[in-house]
């Protein structure tokens, strides 16, 4: 019962997110303008967890090749690395949310101009994922 009212709650809120973007956007309403935007936010993404690294330094990435030896997914669950040390500043956790937010109003916008729901793309996600399994590695 909790996970449908979970649900409930979670379209809901889907639903009235991507009404309040419809009505917020006025000046970036061409789908040019969106999908631009849409990339420009990712780059902004990108150079913020750049900047925590490089300016902050709160983050660091120590890369090297993943070992993917194994014969069992749950082995390779394991063995994977993000490459990532260390813990985000509340700056620089801030500054990403913020990018990340950006970056999800303008998603929505482009769920808005070609008439597609938000709750229902995740939610087709989801089960993608959930019927997959590990089938569905990205």
């Amino acid at each position: 019962m909790d996970n449908i009212i979970a649900n409930k709650n979670s379209k809901e809120f889907c639903d009235k997110f991507q009404e309040q973007v419809s009505e917020l956007l006025i000046r970036h309403k061409s789908i040019i303008d969106i999908m631009t935007k849409l990339d420009e936010y990712t780059s902004r993404i990108n150079r913020a967890v750049a900047k925590s690294v490089t300016t902050c330094g709160c983050i660091s990435i120590h890369a090297e090749k993943q070992n993917f030896d194994g014969e069992y997914f749950e082995e390779l669950q394991g063995k994977v690395s993000s490459h990532l040390e260390g813990k985000l500043c509340p700056n620089c956790k801030d500054i990403i949310e913020a990018e990340i937010g950006n970056s999800m109003f303008y998603l929505t916008s482009l769920c808005n101009s070609l008439n597609l729901k938000l709750y229902d793309i995740l939610q087709k996600e989801y089960e993608r994922n959930e019927t997959l399994g590990i089938y569905s590695l990205k």
